[in-house]
């Protein structure tokens, strides 16, 4: 089934590069459809990644030296907002936000357990539109990427929606300066800090995640069932239980940066074929090896082997 970016772009609605639209590997609907607190279905956030042509992965095969001369441009990703649909919806109309990555940032992102990726990764499969081999194999691996550095990367994300809630002051004649009016405070960033809480306490204790377990608590905080206060004693609550999470949690301190490559490239050889004239694999067997000569040596000198 061709991906939403590929219709789109037949139909002129959007101008990506013109590698993109045959090159989607996983799109995936994003947002608070995802995260089953929603209703609304006119607008899609959608998120995705693609493979680029082989050589804007490997710039050498193109003859580029890293740090010589004048270096091309890399795809990273491709952003597009407010693209309008008018005969989706039998003739109602649809707005999309696109966001499509190279796999490279893609994977980069996800490991660095970047919550806006994590979401994509473990989103339900009803919100999954493009699903390729190599997008299934990423799918079925999602649990590797994570580790404990998820609870930084989420708390950072949840402090700042919490400066958002405080500091930020909108326009009263706006849907937020109204919801503001109505409740005291915006919902809609309360709604994102009560989940960006609850999802890493989830990874740290589970290793997995599920984005859809407390829609019925996210739905009443949209709502404004919950006072500012509840909100403040919620995420000073967790972040208390968060931190004693963090050490006892049984995943690793960070990522396995070799596996994830491995798979990564694992991906790109599903999509090209054989990478061997193009990168070199680290062995297992010596990457291994290696960790226990390390280690080894770590406690000669810290004195406790000979």
């Amino acid at each position: 089934m061709p991906s939403t970016v590929f219709e789109l772009a037949k139909r002129e609605l959007i101008c990506p590069p013109s590698f993109l639209p045959d090159s989607v590997q996983y799109e995936v609907i994003t947002g608070s459809v995802a995260y089953g607190c929603s209703s609304d279905t006119s607008d899609m956030d959608i998120v995705g990644f693609c493979i680029p042509n082989k050589d804007m992965i490997f710039p050498h095969l193109k003859g580029e030296i890293e740090g010589f001369g004048r270096q091309k441009q890399k795809f990273e990703q491709y952003q597009q907002h407010g693209v309008s649909d008018p005969s989706a919806l039998s003739g109602k109309g649809r707005v999309y936000d696109l966001t499509i990555y190279s796999i490279v940032k893609y994977f980069q992102l996800v490991m660095e357990n970047n919550p806006n990726m994590l979401d994509t990764l473990f989103c339900p499969q009803r919100c999954i539109l493009t699903m390729t081999t190599v997008a299934g194999m990423v799918r079925e691996k999602r649990k590797m990427f994570l580790h404990r550095g998820a609870w930084h990367k989420h708390k950072g994300y949840a402090f700042s929606q919490l400066n958002k809630i405080k500091n930020r002051t909108p326009d009263s004649d706006s849907k937020r300066g109204k919801v503001v009016a109505e409740f005291g405070y915006d919902t809609k960033y309360a709604l994102h800090l009560v989940r960006l809480m609850s999802n890493v306490e989830q990874i740290l204790i589970e290793g997995d995640l599920d984005i859809e377990k407390d829609r019925e608590m996210l739905k009443a905080i949209r709502r404004g069932e919950w006072s500012l206060e509840q909100v403040q004693s919620y995420f000073d609550s967790k972040e208390r239980d968060l931190e004693s999470l963090y050490t006892s949690s049984k995943l690793p301190h960070s990522p396995d940066e070799p596996s994830v490559k491995n798979l990564l490239l694992d991906c790109l050889e599903q999509h090209f074929g054989s990478l061997s004239g193009v990168v070199v694999r680290e062995d297992e067997v010596l990457r291994k090896m290696q960790e226990i000569s390390d280690i080894c040596t770590s406690l000669k000198v810290k004195g406790f082997i000979q």
